[in-house]
C-alpha cells in the first residue's frame, strides 16, 4: 500500500467516525401527535389565569428616529383575581429602577372559550408537517415545518396574524409541548387595517415556552424585529422583547 492510499484510508475512516449517525426511527403518528399538542395548547389556555407572574417589556413607543420598541424598560407584576376573571396589573420597576407609587389596574381576564378557539383556528390555518428531530436545552424535540394552508379561511385575528408567517416549531416528544416557535412573515402584515402600522414582509419573531408548574408549560420569552410603517407613511423599526418570569400558582 502506497503513503498516498494510506493517507486517504485514514483521512476517510476519520470522517466516517465523526460523522453523526443519522435519526432513522420513525415519527410518531402525525395526527395523534399534533392533537395532543393542541389539547395542551388549549389547556395552557385555561390554566394560565391560575398563575400570578411578572411581566417584563420594552415599551411600544415611536421616538422621533421611527423606532418602535426601543423605549424604556418596564417589568409588570400581573395577578389574577376574582376566580380568574380578572388581573391586576402593577408597574413595580422601570427602567432597572424599582417603582413604589403605582396603583394596581383591574382589566378582565379573555374568556377560555376564546382561548380554545383561536388554538383551534391557528391549527386550521396552518400547513404543518415533521422535518427533523434536535434536542433543545437538553430535551428531544420533533421539529415541524408550517406555512399557511392555501384554502385557510382564519376567523379570529390570532388566524389572519398566522397566515402571514412560516417557519419552524420545536416540540418536546415526551411532553407533547410546544417550546420554540421560529417564524417570518412571508407578506406585509396589517394591522388595523393597514392604517395604524403595517410591518414589511421578512419580519421574525421567536416565542420560548418552558416548564413552570407541575406539568405546566407557559411561555417565557418573545423576540420580535422587524421594519414597517406607522400610520400609513412612517418609517418604523421594531425591536420588541417580552419575559414572562416568576410564574406562582395564587388560584
Amino acid at each position: 500500500m502506497t503513503f498516498g492510499l494510506a493517507l486517504r484510508l485514514a483521512v476517510a475512516a476519520s470522517l466516517l467516525q465523526s460523522a453523526p449517525a443519522k435519526d432513522v426511527r420513525p415519527f410518531p403518528e402525525p395526527e395523534a401527535f399534533f392533537e395532543a399538542v393542541r389539547v395542551n395548547l388549549a389547556r395552557s389556555q385555561d390554566d394560565q389565569k391560575l398563575f400570578a407572574y411578572k411581566e417584563r417589556r420594552t415599551e411600544l413607543n415611536l421616538n422621533p428616529f421611527g423606532k418602535l420598541g426601543t423605549g424604556g424598560v418596564r417589568v409588570r407584576e400581573v395577578t389574577p383575581v376574582e376566580g380568574g376573571s380578572a388581573v391586576t396589573i402593577r408597574v413595580i420597576e422601570r427602567d432597572g429602577k424599582p417603582v413604589t407609587d403605582s396603583e394596581p389596574v383591574r382589566r378582565p381576564m379573555r374568556m377560555s372559550a376564546r382561548g380554545r378557539r383561536v388554538v383551534d383556528d391557528v391549527a386550521a390555518t396552518l400547513d404543518i408537517s415533521m422535518n427533523r428531530r434536535e434536542r433543545l436545552d437538553g430535551r428531544e424535540a420533533i421539529v415541524a415545518v408550517f406555512k399557511a394552508r392555501r384554502d385557510a379561511k382564519p376567523q379570529t385575528r390570532e388566524g389572519r396574524i398566522a397566515r402571514d408567517f412560516s417557519g419552524e416549531i420545536w416540540i418536546d416528544e415526551l411532553t407533547r409541548e410546544v417550546t420554540r416557535i421560529d417564524a417570518k412573515a412571508i407578506d406585509d402584515v396589517a394591522f388595523g387595517y393597514g392604517v395604524l402600522a403595517r410591518l414589511n414582509k421578512g419580519a421574525t419573531v421567536t416565542l420560548r415556552r418552558e416548564l413552570v408548574h407541575e406539568n405546566l408549560w407557559l411561555p417565557v420569552s418573545m423576540r420580535f424585529s422587524g421594519e414597517g410603517r406607522a400610520l400609513l407613511l412612517r418609517k418604523l423599526t421594531i425591536d420588541f422583547a417580552v419575559d414572562w418570569f416568576d410564574y406562582r400558582k395564587v388560584l
